[in-house]
């Protein structure tokens, strides 16, 4: 008699599912520093908000790394549905984060035309969160699929409601975005990012009711999910939660409040990420595949998962060493010049 196994698709679907909310926290802040970049005119304060990620920017990308491979290597049908879907937003993400890093590093050495680098950064990072968004947009709605292959159109992906998510997000990324630049910077800079954080605050909680609304309309699935009985008692404190934190940003950003900001913001996230991952559960090929679908064989996943659990202690203690040893307010003088 054997005894109790463990789930691999658990662990890695645990591992992918980190992997991807990882990113969006820490990728997501330092895109929309990318854009508030962009909207702020001021040189010296454009220096300081430069230099409040130049330390740990690039680090943040790891976990996009991260989340591709596991979804190749844990659940490669739907690995090979999901791409050809998205292929040309995802494309453009990655052309766009390219190009972001490129301007990155120009613009500290090419002054010449450091108005021009200025730009691409934060035009770099409005068009990879839109991107971001509207990849979000069309996993929701669900993709064409015969058999195990991906059948829709090229451009199946830009609907209405995934161009309305992509807009959301541009505004998510812009909230944790000034809640990082309150965390690190004082001063003038600091007012100015509050007021960009609560107009952005207005933006996403108009994006959540939207998706809220849109998603159990066009798609029953989810409508049951969410209002049938007793689903309804068990996930209300999801949506509850979310108004709770929204409320409490509001007021934080209005305050004499340095770090609540953005931790109230990454709050918010969490309830949004909470409530996708409910409403999907456990597809991984929206309303077509389960997890257990599309997952590659088991001791396919027990091989990669020797490496992976090597690997992740890594990343984290070098995420976690570069937050800490950067931590603090950022100077007019330090950083990059």
């Amino acid at each position: 008699m054997s005894g109790p196994t463990l789930d691999l698709v658990g662990v890695w679907t645990v591992i992918l599912g980190a992997g991807v909310f990882f990113y969006v926290l820490l990728d997501g802040f330092d895109l929309g520093v990318g854009m508030l970049y962009g909207l702020n005119p001021d040189s010296t304060s454009r220096g300081i908000i430069m230099n409040s990620i130049a330390p740990i920017w690039d680090g943040n990308e790891t976990w996009l790394i991260l989340g591709g491979l596991a979804l190749l290597a844990a659940f490669p049908l739907a690995f090979a549905i999901i791409i050809p879907a998205l292929y040309f937003p995802v494309l453009l993400m990655l052309l766009a984060l390219i190009f972001r890093g490129v301007a990155f590093e120009f613009r500290f050495k090419d002054k010449e035309h450091r108005g021009f680098w200025d730009n691409a950064f934060a035009y770099g990072s409005a068009v990879a969160t839109f991107a971001q968004g509207t990849v979000l947009g069309a996993f929701i709605q669900g993709f064409q699929v015969e058999g195990r292959q991906f059948t829709g159109g090229s451009f199946d992906w830009l609907t209405p409601f995934s161009v309305m998510t992509g807009a959301a997000l541009m505004a998510g990324y812009t909230l944790l975005g000034a809640g990082w630049l309150i965390l690190k910077t004082e001063g003038g800079l600091q007012d100015w990012a509050r007021v960009q954080g609560r107009r952005a605050l207005v933006l996403v909680l108009a994006g959540i009711a939207i998706v809220s609304l849109w998603t159990p309309y066009t798609l029953p699935d989810i409508a049951q999910r969410w209002f049938s009985w007793p689903n309804i008692a068990f996930l209300a404190p999801v949506p509850l939660a979310a108004l709770v934190l929204a409320w409490a940003t509001w007021r934080s950003l209005g305050r004499d409040h340095h770090a609540w900001p953005f931790i109230y913001g990454v709050g918010l996230f969490v309830t949004a990420y909470l409530g996708l991952a409910i409403s999907l559960w456990p597809n991984i090929v929206p309303h077509r595949y389960s997890l257990w679908d599309a997952a590659s064989s088991e001791s396919t996943q027990a091989f990669l998962l020797v490496g992976t659990l090597f690997l992740l202690p890594i990343i984290l203690l070098y995420s976690g060493w570069s937050y800490w040893v950067f931590r603090g307010k950022v100077k007019a003088d330090a950083g990059y010049h």
